[in-house]
């Protein structure tokens, strides 16, 4: 593990796994340690990924001011950390909330990227829902056996106003959130509790309201390469959510990965890595 200290004196924390060119990649939650993210089914053979911790999570500090931990200040914290690295320029890849954070990041510093990776995204930070047509996804599951229940506990966290308030239902919901619900998936759904700082959870979007009109501006003048990346099965976003949003960026290469929920490496390992070594290699040739 390895820290830097942000522009308020917070201790952030990061680790490197892999070889290749850094890939920096955010993770979502909102609010859950980088370690659920593993080597992104075994993208860390293809480039060194650099996790880091988002603040108030994992091993890193937690700042004076709560405040801090809404999503379009973070992106001084990825910037600070690119600084730290000493890249001029970078490929990062955002994942669930830090897609959000990403796409933050894209439209305030768009001459520090490389490539742009999105991973099952959030659109809140833009504006967009990310949940149109979830109600059919769900119905098109309904032979699980887990079926009715987890249906069921996703109403409940659909209607809390706090994380904590679905937290009591989030492990019934899980396995909607994953292509198969095998023991895999079972242990990384159960960690989850142990890996989420509910703090940075509820601040993460509070008093936040996105200049939709600037940032759809900013983002549809990007010029590097963009994969948004979404899998089939996934609520948040849908794949029909990430086709209305894929209209913000240009010349995206959009995948719907087959069979596979909100972690799509861990439902298909292979597919994932190919589909994101194949987008950042083809974005160096």
């Amino acid at each position: 593990m390895e820290f830097i200290t942000s522009y308020d004196g917070t201790r952030l924390a990061f680790r490197t796994l892999g070889d290749g060119p850094p890939l920096l990649c955010l993770p979502g939650g909102p609010g859950r340690a980088a370690e659920y993210l593993g080597d992104l089914g075994g993208l860390s053979a293809h480039r060194t990924l650099i996790l880091p911790d988002t603040r108030g999570t994992g091993a890193s500090g937690t700042p004076a001011a709560a405040a801090t931990y809404r999503v379009d200040r973070l992106v001084a914290d990825v910037e600070a950390l690119r600084r730290h690295l000493g890249l001029d320029r970078v490929d990062l890849l955002g994942r669930s909330a830090g897609g959000s954070l990403a796409m933050l990041y894209a439209a305030a510093h768009p001459d520090r990227l490389d490539s742009l990776t999105l991973v099952a995204p959030s659109f809140a930070a833009v504006g967009l829902p990310s949940d149109t047509g979830a109600e059919e996804v769900i119905a098109a599951r309904a032979a699980e056996p887990w079926h009715a229940e987890a249906a069921t506990a996703y109403r409940h966290v659909k209607a809390a106003n706090t994380f904590a308030e679905a937290a009591p239902y989030r492990f019934a919901f899980e396995p909607l959130m994953y292509g198969r619900w095998d023991d895999t998936a079972r242990a990384h759904a159960a960690a989850d509790p142990a890996q989420r700082a509910l703090p940075v959870s509820e601040h993460y979007y509070q008093g936040y309201t996105p200049d939709s009109e600037g940032l759809r501006r900013r983002l549809g003048a990007l010029s590097c390469p963009v994969l948004l990346l979404v899998g089939e099965f996934d609520l948040w976003p849908t794949a029909q959510s990430a086709a209305g949003a894929a209209s913000l960026l240009p010349g995206v290469a959009l995948a719907v990965q087959p069979d596979a929920g909100h972690y799509p490496w861990l439902d298909d390992p292979q597919a994932f890595t190919a589909t994101v070594a194949g987008f950042l290699r083809r974005d160096r040739e």
